[in-house]
């Protein structure tokens, strides 16, 4: 049986807003290569514990939540938005609000929960590639990554990045309470003692404050395909 670990892989790390999302899916489709969006993960488990009734505060039930969700991932053919299937309920806008992520940044300080994921996670990486997009991908999930990256911006940047993000999808949203949630979100990413959000000791930093999307997915791929940075 081939060594899964010489299958290479991008990870993208970084706090909400970042851009992780859209650089990662823009980089994944330039190389080829898988993608797993670990965010969504714990979104969809966020979800189905809501659609349960269940309190986040309850790591036991939670956790069971984690162990019994089925997660997916559908491609549609017209090259839109991967859409996300909970439990057989496709999920993709529900888990994208600021209260799934909120929900899905509580339940990721659970250990048990964290556990319960780790294996799916690790079951995306397939070659040729994969691009891991999270919080804790370079640092915990993926330490043996050839390629790293921590993408960050400006909280002021995120808010107003997703505000634009949630008023296309028709969502009512004011700026001011997004920049309060990313901000309360950073400090709880950053103080939880399992897998905090931090930049992996090799990872190479990326602010993409008033940066184009397309400049930032440039200098990542530049990062994969460097000769010397390819070298196993």
């Amino acid at each position: 049986m081939p060594d899964i670990k010489i299958i290479p892989v991008l990870t993208i790390d970084g706090p909400s807003g970042s851009g992780k999302g859209t650089i990662s899916r823009k980089v994944a489709d330039a190389l080829g290569w898988h993608l797993l969006d670990s965010g969504a993960l714990y979104r969809a488990v966020g979800f189905a514990a809501g659609m349960e009734g269940l309190d986040l505060s309850d790591a036991e039930a939670v956790t069971r939540c984690a162990q019994t969700t089925r997660i997916g991932f559908r491609d549609p053919k017209d090259g839109s938005e991967t859409r996300v299937i909970v439990n057989g309920l496709d999920a993709t806008d529900d888990i994208r609000t600021e209260t799934c992520g909120a929900a899905a940044s509580a339940i990721a300080a659970i250990p048990s929960v964290r556990a319960a994921l780790f294996e799916k996670q690790h079951s995306f990486r397939k070659a040729p590639g994969l691009v891991a997009d999270g919080r804790d991908m370079g640092t915990v999930i993926f330490p043996d990554a050839r390629f790293k990256v921590f993408l960050t911006a400006s909280a002021d940047e995120r808010a107003r990045r997703r505000y634009k993000q949630l008023k296309e999808k028709g969502l009512g949203v004011t700026l001011a309470a997004l920049l309060r949630e990313i901000q309360a979100r950073d400090v709880r990413d950053a103080e939880r003692p399992v897998a905090p959000l931090k930049p992996a000791t090799d990872a190479t930093l990326i602010d993409s404050t008033g940066t184009p999307i397309d400049a930032v997915v440039t200098m990542v791929l530049a990062l994969v395909r460097s000769p010397r940075r390819a070298d196993p």
